[in-house]
């Protein structure tokens, strides 16, 4: 590129960079237009408890139609009759996320007699809160099946469809410790920087095959009051409840939104975590105490 053609360049993206900051500005005073999701076919995963049945229940409100996955049979149909008083159509399949080939036959199933997922949600996630040392083999294999393959394996599942009609939307629920990391979390935090990872890639390869109709959204919240983590507790900032949560996500989703952080000032600590020195880095950690009950000292023998 010569001299004439690198000047072109840059004053392009120059001018690309003030219309961006523009545009967010508008975004910024005028409300983000909600898509309606009344009549959508929404598979989520991880749908017995917690989080998934919240975020069932509010796509029952808005008129879906339900496929939700779990591995509790119980749990599930307590959530499927929840929804259902809400005036949803659900079907209830026992998947095993951590299992590909139940994937895949539990997805070929929902095709064949339901009709084509238009909304995935990849909720379904697993824990052990421990050191490395401590965490035994089959724990980390788990974490890494269900918190990320799980939504590889899903999403070749429906995604063919999706790109033959461009259109649909792929959520990935995430975590806070997929962008920042925590003690005695690591294959937790390994699985769920992979997840944003994950994210990140299958928005930008949509974005290069040209299918603009298909969203994407990756929520990232800290700690819930969910039972998931055990007794988690932190001196700055507060542990979430399940409602205020599912509200963000919800509205991620219906503005299409790509990052969804809970509590949105999350986005500002990454920016500070890049900026700041470690020694003011470990400051900070020191004073924000992040604590939770985890097996620590127990060296496993896989």
């Amino acid at each position: 590129m010569g001299a004439v053609g690198a000047v072109r360049e840059l004053a392009l993206f120059l001018g690309t960079l003030l219309y961006a900051y523009a545009e967010a500005a508008v975004r910024l005073l005028l409300p983000a237009r909600r898509k309606a999701v009344g009549g959508e076919l929404v598979l989520l995963t991880g749908a017995s408890r917690g989080l998934g049945r919240a975020t069932a229940r509010e796509f029952a409100r808005r008129q879906s139609r339900l496929v939700l996955w779990d591995v509790d049979t119980h749990g599930l149909r307590e959530t499927a009759a929840e929804c259902e008083k809400l005036g949803a159509t659900v079907h209830t399949f026992v998947v095993d996320c951590s299992k590909r080939e139940e994937i895949y036959s539990a997805a070929e199933k929902v095709k064949k007699d339901i009709g084509d997922v238009s909304i995935l949600v990849n909720n379904a996630g697993v824990i052990t809160a421990a050191d490395l040392l401590s965490t035994q083999d089959h724990q980390i294999e788990k974490m890494f099946e269900v918190n990320i393959l799980a939504h590889i394996w899903t999403t070749r599942a429906f995604l063919p469809t999706m790109m033959d009609n461009n259109r649909g939307h792929i959520v990935t629920v995430a975590s806070a410790a997929g962008h920042f990391v925590t003690s005695f979390m690591v294959a937790y935090c390994s699985s769920k920087f992979a997840a944003v990872g994950f994210h990140k890639a299958l928005t930008e390869e949509l974005s290069t095959l040209g299918k603009d109709g298909i969203k994407t959204t990756c929520l990232c919240p800290v700690f819930i009051n969910t039972g998931f983590v055990k007794n988690p507790s932190t001196r700055l900032g507060r542990i979430l409840e399940v409602d205020e949560v599912v509200k963000e996500l919800m509205e991620g989703i219906l503005t299409n939104k790509k990052m969804v952080f809970v509590p949105s000032n999350q986005s500002f600590a990454l920016l500070l975590e890049r900026l700041l020195p470690e020694r003011a880095l470990n400051y900070l950690k020191k004073i924000t105490d992040v604590k939770f009950d985890a097996i620590i000292g127990q060296r496993s023998n896989q």
